[in-house]
């Protein structure tokens, strides 16, 4: 999971045989943390979504501890006498991983990976290291990169002591520090390098937008929890093959497609990145310019999982993540998925949340019909049908109404150019002077 110390528990290993090669799984043991007796029922919750996230990145829990203590030691998080006792249950259990629900700091990862003797990481590196794992297209495996980049740039210097003397002082200036430097500017070069790069790949993205913006053709994007289903019902209403699995963060690549909806209109559909609780930082900037693509969305449809223990979290996780990248303002349809596994009276109070809700089953298809007439009433609610009359001389309205809505009909008459457009809500206003009715 990590660059950390190999000790010899370590069990990452590869078994040949003739036919093929298994993989030997770590063994991880869990550790969290709660201030108040007030915070546990929240704790808990996170430990088990850390247990998941420790499967998906390919290492088995055996075991967890829910440390209580009001504030985290400035040295080894837990303290050092806590840090003590797991330690003995972590050898006993030949654990070869600790992996904190929390984020450590360099200086705290470093004093527990020589207590725990065996690689400890935290909350961020997991995430992290999930993301490599399932980065699949160009674009994902640098924003990958980038984030693991400016996640070890703050760590080198423990990383700098193992190899090599680090001091400040007569005797102690000398390989070290020169190396520490060496990989420091290193990183540093190629931070730089990769932001470069995904500049130029967001202009190619900021391009395709201005084309669809111009071509008046609205966007609709699945936004939710991980592993909530929005790749499959992506898959339902489009007919991608875009990859499912019963995986957290099994989609990372954005994807676009046509969504042909009733009425004969058609949108566009993107799948996107699914949120977890507290996100890493680092992965939000680095992801920002395929984020961006969710604040060009016209409705998000945000897939909710009715089976989960406790959805109104997710939710809750989903609008912070909207918050932070600045979506929270973007029309939403909430979209209620697993009716066919989840509790009826889960899913009639999910569906009660807001007027504009959906329930559905992505694996049944149960719902859909209703999820597409949704789907057009709530872009239909954002725009409005205008009927102008624009004099032949006003060759600048009628290029802004072009520039602005959609013309549907446009004919021409002695008295003037007749259109008919469909128009952003805050946009017709502007016409006003030019507006008549369709029989006119």
């Amino acid at each position: 999971m990590t660059d950390g110390p190999r000790s010899g528990r370590q069990r990452r290993r590869l078994t040949a045989t003739v036919t093929d090669i298994e993989v030997v799984r770590q063994k991880a043991f869990l550790i969290g943390l709660a201030r108040t007796s007030a915070d546990m029922p929240e704790a808990e919750v996170s430990l088990h979504e850390l247990a998941l996230l420790t499967d998906t990145a390919g290492s088995d829990p055996v075991g967890d501890e829910l440390v209580r203590r009001g504030r985290p030691d400035p040295a080894t998080f837990i303290g050092s006498g806590k840090a003590a006792e797991l330690a003995a249950e972590t050898e006993a259990l030949d654990v070869d991983v600790v992996v904190f629900d929390n984020d450590l700091s360099p200086a705290q990862q470093r004093n527990l990976q020589k207590i725990f003797e065996c690689d400890v990481v935290d909350r961020v590196a997991l995430i992290l290291d999930i993301f490599a794992q399932h980065a699949t297209s160009r674009e994902g495996m640098l924003q990958v990169e980038l984030a693991q980049h400016r996640y070890r740039l703050p760590r080198l210097r423990g990383r700098g002591v193992e190899l090599s003397r680090l001091g400040g002082g007569i005797g102690t200036r000398g390989p070290g520090e020169t190396q520490l430097e060496t990989d420091r500017r290193r990183i540093l070069s190629r931070i730089s390098k990769l932001e470069r790069q995904l500049k130029d790949l967001a202009r190619s993205r900021d391009t395709r937008s201005k084309a669809r913006r111009r071509a008046r053709i609205p966007l609709v994007s699945m936004v939710g929890y991980t592993n909530a289903g929005k790749s499959t019902i992506f898959n339902r209403l489009t007919a991608a093959d875009v990859l499912v699995e019963d995986q957290l963060f099994a989609t990372l690549d954005s994807t676009v497609r046509k969504l042909p909806l009733p009425g004969g209109r058609d949108v566009l559909a993107s799948d996107t990145v699914g949120f977890v609780r507290r996100l890493p930082h680092e992965l939000v900037e680095a992801f920002r310019s395929t984020l961006d693509e969710v604040n060009e969305a016209n409705l998000l449809l945000h897939v909710v999982d009715a089976a989960d223990e406790d959805p109104d979290r997710q939710i809750a996780a989903v609008h912070q993540v909207l918050i932070d990248i600045g979506a929270g303002g973007i029309p939403e349809l909430l979209v209620i998925n697993k009716t066919d596994i989840a509790d009826a009276a889960a899913v009639r109070r999910l569906t009660s949340l807001d007027a504009d809700t959906v329930a559905v089953s992505a694996l049944t298809g149960e719902g859909f019909d209703d999820l597409e007439e949704a789907i057009v009433a709530a872009l239909a609610a954002q725009t409005t049908d205008v009927a102008l009359l624009v004099p032949f001389s006003r060759g600048d309205v009628l290029a802004a109404v072009h520039r602005a809505g959609e013309v549907l009909t446009e004919d021409h008459a002695e008295s003037g150019t007749h259109v008919t457009v469909r128009l952003p809500q805050d946009e017709a206003g502007r016409f006003g002077e030019w507006t008549t009715n369709p029989e006119s």
